[in-house]
């Protein structure tokens, strides 16, 4: 079968986009004999991004010879458009949201070349008591999500896929910051949010269990995060590239391992991080990056066009698209 194995480098972030909220290592002059790179987060600093200031505290991006600024990204969208543009060398984005960006002409210049999760984090979440559980009893239920937003765009392939019919679940606008906020306020019954965000929900909720529904559950070959890099890295700086990703799995991997220390060199870093919040989210996602025990990183050509061609059959994506066109082979 053939793969593709998870080695990373990802160039340019849009000036426009607002990245602050950096670690410590955003000197602008690279530290001797250090190569300089700018790394975005996929958004925010919540706890399932700690990996990266793992990865610098732990001297990982050092051994490789690499000077990184970390940044704070703001979601796929502007992250793409930011290593589009070259304003950043390196973000992971959702591995759907790219695909049907980059499908339908929306971003380019950039390419995927590793595997944060492999496992989808995108799912829809509710409360207990809300009366739902199971798929089934979406129907008759508000939904609310940020507008444009991955599981909006999923939400019909998952509900056919689930047994359920998407006419009956109602979804509305509601912009990111406040999805927990209209939820615990019982303005809508569910709310689009990766299954890491239940510990953050649960806060919001003043204590109150959240039930999460993971779309991995029935549309199981969707990645969670890509790493990303521009098409200019990726084709002439391939060491780069190779270097950047060792020492970022490298982060990951420990962060998993050892999830209580990593949400304090996460809070070290960004001091308006819950260090328990973002302990109990990286618990959540150590089977999502693990999957079914596959190499960390990897992305597979034959999954890729498995996910491509449910994103065709939901009208999402254009016929013919290749795994090819999405991920890059690093040699």
């Amino acid at each position: 079968m053939r793969t593709f194995r998870g080695v990373a480098a990802v160039l340019a972030a849009m000036s426009v986009v607002a990245v602050a909220g950096c670690s410590g290592t955003s000197s602008e002059e690279p530290e001797a004999g250090k190569t300089k790179v700018k790394y975005l987060t996929a958004f925010n600093a919540f706890g399932r991004e700690a990996y990266a200031f793992v990865a610098d505290e732990k001297g990982y991006f050092a051994e490789q010879g690499l000077d990184v600024e970390i940044a704070i990204g703001s979601g796929s969208g502007e992250n793409m458009a930011a290593l589009s543009s070259g304003a950043a060398d390196f973000a992971p984005v959702d591995s759907t949201g790219y695909i049907l960006t980059k499908a339908t002409g929306k971003v380019s210049g950039v390419t995927a070349i590793s595997a944060i999760q492999q496992k989808s984090m995108v799912g829809i979440m509710t409360l207990e008591g809300n009366g739902i559980t199971t798929p089934k009893d979406l129907e008759g239920k508000v939904m609310g999500d940020q507008e444009g937003a991955t599981t909006t765009i999923l939400f019909p392939t998952y509900a056919k896929l689930a047994g359920i019919d998407p006419a009956k679940v109602k979804i509305i606008p509601v912009a990111a910051p406040e999805l927990a906020g209209a939820l615990g306020a019982k303005k809508v019954d569910v709310i689009g949010q990766f299954v890491v965000g239940k510990p953050l929900i649960e806060k919001a909720a003043g204590g109150k269990a959240a039930v999460a529904l993971p779309f991995s559950d029935v549309i199981t070959d969707l990645y969670g995060h890509f790493l990303l890099t521009s098409d200019k890295i990726a084709n002439d700086d391939p060491e780069l590239a190779k270097k950047f990703t060792t020492a970022l799995l490298k982060g990951l991997e420990y962060s998993i391992a050892n999830p209580a220390e990593a949400a304090q060199i996460l809070n070290q870093a960004q001091p308006e991080t819950d260090a328990a919040v973002a302990t109990k989210e990286l618990e959540i996602m150590a089977p999502y990056v693990k999957g079914d025990g596959t190499e960390l990183g990897t992305v597979d050509a034959a999954r890729v066009t498995r996910v491509i061609e449910v994103l065709t059959g939901a009208g999402s994506v254009p016929a013919g698209k290749k795994p090819e066109e999405f991920v890059k082979i690093l040699k």
